[in-house]
């Protein structure tokens, strides 16, 4: 089934070319359903890259999806084109009356500053307190999972001895999670960071359980009992040549980065990377739309504000 999305967005021709049914408005408002509504919060710096990889991943499902983009005010991006932004994205106070389905949090290249001093930290903490009542389930990604479980939960960040980065094995620890049903016994997924989540600090919030993880990479899949609110501290949305595309950036800039773990075949960086995620990663996010969003999200999305209570939490750290 189709994504719908705007037929001029540069992730429309990709994906079209690779086969993904992308509906334009006219067709979408004769099928006599409704579509799940998914916002994503676009903090990664390379916007139109995560778009693609989002809208790629969301659109391999037999659902229909309607995409919207958000960003944060205030902020000129450096790698998008003020138009790209000015035509695609929609600020806050734009959709603050809106419901929502589903709502996705990206990454952010800030993840060695605290929380507080980040320029839209607090901007970022009433979206996410608003996600609440007009979010029926929230997937935060990367340096979205660790704000989110800052946030929500009072979770504190952990820097780690040198950047996390590569391709890791994981496994699930929840068994019965439904977000991983189907996923092998090992899957691999990639990461990108310099901090971390303690899984003693997990294990004390009552709220929460993690369904996956990785001895190499720690903690991957936190998420509340229904699925309002999960954290992934990974990058199961890469494409191919995203690690590839960061080593190279950090090493024409001088940054200390080693080559990314079991990327590179024999680690020689001079030979093309094999994607060894993407059927996990397609898996995952089907999950999230089919047993979080589509089977549990009110018909009226309206309806949403009447179910927000059973699962919020009640620490909120924003200063």
């Amino acid at each position: 089934m189709p994504i719908k999305i705007p037929g001029d967005l540069p992730a429309a021709k990709t994906l079209q070319d690779e086969n993904i049914f992308v509906m334009d408005i006219e067709r979408a408002v004769k099928q006599d359903i409704r579509p799940l509504h998914i916002l994503i919060l676009n903090l990664m710096p390379t916007k139109i890259a995560t778009e693609t990889q989002l809208a790629r991943l969301l659109g391999n499902t037999p659902l229909q999806i309607e995409i919207e983009l958000l960003a944060v005010s205030g902020r000129t991006p450096k790698h998008t084109s003020k138009e790209h932004m000015l035509a695609f994205y929609k600020s806050f106070d734009e959709i603050r009356e809106n419901f929502y389905d589903g709502l996705i949090i990206t990454g952010a290249p800030v993840e060695q500053m605290p929380f507080e001093k980040v320029e839209y930290w607090p901007e970022l903490c009433e979206i996410m307190e608003w996600s609440k009542s007009h979010v029926y389930s929230t997937f935060h990604i990367c340096w979205g999972a660790l704000a989110g479980l800052y946030y929500h939960y009072g979770i504190e960040k952990k820097a780690l001895p040198e950047k996390l980065f590569g391709v890791f094995p994981h496994r699930v620890t929840h068994k019965g999670s439904i977000l991983f049903r189907g996923f092998d016994d090992v899957f691999w997924v990639p990461h990108s960071r310099y901090t971390t989540v303690v899984r003693e600090q997990i294990e004390k919030t009552p709220a929460l359980k993690i369904l996956a993880e990785s001895g190499d990479a720690g903690v991957y899949a936190i998420s509340t009992d229904g699925g309002r609110q999960i954290f992934i501290t990974g990058h199961s949305e890469y494409d191919t040549d995203t690690l590839n595309n960061e080593y190279q950036r950090d090493k024409a800039e001088g940054l200390p980065i080693h080559i990314p773990q079991n990327y590179f075949p024999d680690d020689d960086d001079t030979r093309e990377p094999s994607c060894t995620w993407r059927s996990a990663g397609n898996l995952l996010y089907s999950n999230w739309l089919n047993y979080f969003v589509y089977q549990s999200t009110p018909y009226l999305i309206t309806n949403i504000t009447e179910n927000s209570k059973s699962e919020e939490a009640d620490h909120h750290t924003c200063k």
